[in-house]
C-alpha cells in the first residue's frame, strides 16, 4: 500500500486499517523509510516555510527556519525509534506479544495525524493546533494495541497510559536536547529567542 492511501485509511477508517496492517509483514527498516521519514518531513518542511519565510514576530529567516525543521525532524524520528523500542520492551508485562517491527508499525503510523496536522506549521502562529491533531494519534494507538502487539483487551488501557507517560517523556528530553544542540549550532543564544 502506497504512503498516501496508508495516511488516509489509517485516519478516516482506523478499524479496518489496523485489521490490514496485522496481516502485512512487520518489515521495521521499510516502515522508518518508506513511512517515518516521508511523514515526518511534513511538519519540519512547513516549519521550514513557516520560520524561514513567515515568521513568528522576531523569530524569523532562512536559518531560523532550517534549524525548525531539523528540530522538527530529528525529535520526530528519534521520537517514533524511542517511543517503538519501549512500548516493545514493555510488551511481557501487558501479556502482549513482543516484536520491535509491530511496535514501529503501531507508533509509526499512530503519528500520522500529528504529522498531517504538521502542515499548519506554514503559518507558525497557528502551528500548535496542527500538534492538536496527535491527540487523535492517541486513539489511533488504542485501536492499534490488540491489532499489532496482540494486547489483551482488558491490558490496553493501562498499557497505552504508560505509553503515552513514556511518549511525552521522550518528546520532552529529545526535543529539549535537540533545541539546545541545534540552537547553539546556530548561534541561537537564550537572548535572541527571547527578543534580547
Amino acid at each position: 500500500m502506497n504512503l498516501v492511501d496508508r495516511a488516509k485509511n489509517i485516519i478516516m477508517s482506523p478499524k479496518t486499517e489496523w485489521e490490514a496492517i496485522a496481516n502485512e509483514p512487520a518489515d521495521m527498516g521499510g516502515i522508518f523509510t518508506g513511512y517515518v521519514i516521508p511523514m515526518a518531513l511534513i511538519p519540519a518542511i512547513a516549519s521550514f516555510i513557516g520560520y524561514g519565510f513567515i515568521g513568528l514576530g522576531f523569530i524569523s529567516g532562512v536559518t531560523w527556519g532550517i534549524a525548525y525543521a531539523l528540530i522538527s525532524l530529528l525529535s520526530s524520528l528519534i521520537g517514533v525509534f524511542l517511543l517503538a523500542f519501549v512500548i516493545n520492551l514493555l510488551a511481557p508485562s501487558f501479556g502482549s506479544e513482543k516484536d520491535q517491527g509491530r511496535a514501529m508499525q503501531l507508533v509509526a503510523y499512530s503519528y500520522t495525524p500529528m504529522w498531517v496536522g504538521g502542515i499548519l506549521y506554514v503559518f507558525p502562529v497557528i502551528g500548535a493546533i496542527g500538534a492538536l491533531f496527535g491527540l487523535y494519534g492517541l486513539y489511533l494507538m488504542f485501536l492499534g494495541f490488540p491489532h499489532t502487539m496482540k494486547t489483551p483487551q482488558d491490558k490496553v488501557v493501562v498499557y497505552m497510559i504508560v505509553a503515552v507517560i513514556v511518549l511525552m517523556i521522550i518528546y520532552f528530553v529529545v526535543a529539549g536536547i535537540l533545541t539546545t544542540v541545534i540552537f547553539s549550532i546556530f548561534g541561537f543564544g537564550l537572548m535572541s529567542v527571547m527578543g534580547g
